[in-house]
Order: structure tokens, then C-alpha cells, then sequence
């Protein structure tokens, strides 16, 4: 989608990636939690208030939320879409021209890699230049920023799985019987 939207010329590709130190399953969902995951890894000095308007997790959440730029606060409002469940995540911004998409990938058993990219809208000519080397290094600056909390939070989701998921086996049989027993639905 990203790719296609990149081959005009007003519409630059900014992106950025990292590796982080999660199974790519608890980072896809940190992501797609738009009522609690996703608020974790929005850096505070660039979002505020996010809101969850329809949805909250993946395919169809509608968000908004305010976004500090260049000394201005902007409203900005988002539908979320899944072309790659578990894998691809996009929000698109109708009111701006924007697009941005989260993809995860998984680099091994424990570790995965997360890409930032967003494709929008800018003006032609000299001032789209200028526009376009502004927004560029500010959003690098955004997503080094939610990159580096989408890996603290995603380890600490995955400690947190993991620690459950010991404590529960550390149970007697009898224990962990019962437990399963009243999850299971009837």
C-alpha cells in the first residue's frame, strides 16, 4: 500500500525500524491494543490523549488523538485496518492524506522487528521540499522515540506472559486442574 502511495511525488515514504526483544506475537498485540497497548508506547512529548472512538483492537478501531508538532497541537483522527493480520497494521488519516503502517516481523523465537512507515501528503515545489525535510527528520524523532517503548513495553508484556505462565505450572496438579476447569467454557 505504502509503495504505490511512494511512487508520487507528493507523497514521501518516512520510515524507521528496530529490533526488539519480544516474540512477535506479544508485539503485534501491544500494537493493535488501542485501549491499553498502544497508549504504553506513544511517546508523551509528542501524543496526547488518545481516544478510542469505535473498536479498540485492530481491524475497524477509529481513534483520535492530539499530536505536538513544530510548537502546534493538532487533532488528528484514524481508522485502523489489518491487510496482514498479526503482521501488518495500518492507520490511515483521511482527513490529512496520511497513511502510516506498523509492520512486525518475527526474527526468531524471542526477538522480532518492528517498521514505522508512514506515507503523506506534502506540497509541491520549493515549500514541499521544505515540508518534506521537516516532517522527515521529525518523525524520525517520533518513531526512534515509539520504537524504543514499543521494546521496553513488549519485554515487559512478555516477562509478565511468562511469568504467569511459570507460576501456573509451579501449581500442584490438582490446582491447575481446577484453575483450567473454570476457564474452560461450557
Amino acid at each position: 500500500m505504502l509503495t504505490k502511495l511512494q511512487r508520487t511525488n507528493m507523497v514521501p515514504l518516512v520510515s524507521a525500524s528496530a529490533e526488539i526483544g519480544a516474540p512477535s506475537g506479544t508485539v503485534y498485540r501491544l500494537i493493535a491494543d488501542y485501549r491499553d497497548g498502544h497508549p504504553r508506547i506513544l511517546p508523551a512529548s509528542f501524543f496526547r490523549n488518545l481516544r478510542v472512538e469505535v473498536g479498540g483492537y485492530g481491524l475497524g478501531t477509529v481513534i483520535t488523538f492530539d499530536m505536538l508538532a513544530f510548537g502546534r497541537t493538532q487533532q488528528l483522527r484514524a481508522h485502523i485496518a489489518e491487510p496482514d493480520p498479526g503482521r501488518v497494521l495500518v492507520e490511515t488519516y483521511p482527513d490529512i492524506g496520511s497513511v502510516t503502517a506498523f509492520t512486525v516481523e518475527a526474527l526468531g523465537a524471542f526477538s522480532s522487528r518492528v517498521t514505522i512507515a508512514t506515507a503523506l501528503r506534502v506540497k509541491p515545489g520549493i515549500l514541499g521540499s521544505l515540508e518534506r525535510w521537516l516532517l522527515r527528520r521529525f518523525l524520525q524523532r517520533v518513531y526512534a522515540a515509539e520504537l524504543e517503548l514499543i521494546d521496553e513495553q513488549a519485554r515487559s508484556d512478555y516477562a509478565h506472559a511468562l511469568d504467569s505462565a511459570i507460576r501456573h505450572e509451579n501449581r500442584p496438579p490438582q490446582l491447575r486442574s481446577r484453575t483450567t476447569a473454570l476457564r474452560t467454557p461450557r
